[in-house]
């Protein structure tokens, strides 16, 4: 995908184009390979449509992650926010403007008129659920089950709908848009446990180590029985002491955490397979090449360990 068409589509509105400090978060923006706003597009090729029709989606959904981002780190209080350098109101204010100009860039001309409201409703539901998952976020869970209810609300949305965009825009019908979506689903599940589990043996301490309960790694350590727990309730607390985090990183391998997040990961990439094989695609190497990419965290860490990898 042609990174700087996407941005050009999103700094063509009048208003992004007049907004400073928006038109600067669109312009500096870095491509990253396997970043969601690719989604729509690799949805689109896949069910045979082109890389064209789905740019509008594309850049929406790249509008959609920028406004989550701001919001983000102002809930999380991140010290590299982009609010500190222009203020909480007008980051906020921000974040607004983008979710309005996603929706704008899917009232496109070149949209059939008729699949406008599907797009537009699938838009809101990825935004609706992201938010209130970022809402549920704020709270630490208490438990595996509290964990998923707050990321299966936050991150699995997200992947889904973007990718249903682009099936739609394709040309795909309802059912295979819905097949594409949960192949979203449960890849935005993995991608979440991943993170997880990079983010809990990061060195220096990550922002996870603030709401402990809502990475997996951390959660396993702090809630399952083994005879390291209570220390590693102490020293989880303690995290930016380099020693603690050291200390509290073996008790992720000892306890069982590390392997734990390593099991849930192959049972999840399972999934995606499954779904994959049996999604009705008229070309699904692009999808393919995707899910491999977001895979490769997984197969470093089994080679780490001599294992070769989920069948």
């Amino acid at each position: 995908m042609q990174f700087e068409t996407l941005k050009g589509r999103i700094l063509k509105i009048a208003e992004v184009d007049a907004w400073p400090h928006m038109r600067a978060l669109v312009e500096r923006a870095a491509h990253q390979e396997g970043s969601v706003w690719e989604y729509p597009v690799v949805a689109c090729r896949a069910v045979g449509g082109t890389e064209s029709s789905a740019l509008p989606a594309a850049a929406a959904v790249f509008c959609s992650v920028a406004s989550m981002r701001l919001v983000d780190d102002l809930l999380d209080d991140d010290p590299r926010g982009h609010y500190h350098t222009i203020g909480a109101g007008p980051a906020a204010n921000l974040a607004l403007a983008f979710q309005a100009a996603g929706h704008l860039l899917l009232d496109e001309p070149e949209i059939p008129t008729s699949l406008r409201p599907a797009l537009h409703a699938s838009f809101a539901r990825m935004s609706l659920a992201t938010c209130y998952g970022q809402h549920l976020d704020l709270r630490e869970a208490e438990n595996e089950e509290e964990y998923w209810r707050i990321v299966d609300s936050k991150t699995p949305p997200l992947f889904a709908e973007a990718l249903r965009l682009g099936a739609l825009l394709g040309g795909a019908p309802a059912g295979a848009a819905d097949q594409l979506a949960g192949i979203g689903w449960v890849l935005g599940r993995f991608i979440q446990v991943s993170d997880d589990l990079t983010d809990a043996l990061k060195t220096p301490a990550r922002a996870d180590w603030q709401r402990r309960g809502n990475n997996l790694a951390i959660l396993y350590a702090m809630v399952a029985p083994h005879p390291d727990r209570a220390e590693f309730l102490r020293l989880s607390t303690q995290v930016a002491d380099p020693e603690a985090l050291a200390a509290a990183h073996k008790i992720l391998l000892r306890s069982g955490a590390v392997s734990y997040c390593a099991l849930k990961l192959i049972e999840l990439s399972r999934e995606v397979q499954d779904l994959f094989a049996r999604a009705p695609l008229s070309d699904p190497e692009p999808l393919g090449r995707l899910i491999d990419i977001h895979m490769h965290p997984l197969h470093r860490l089994l080679a780490s360990v001599g294992f070769e990898g989920p069948g």
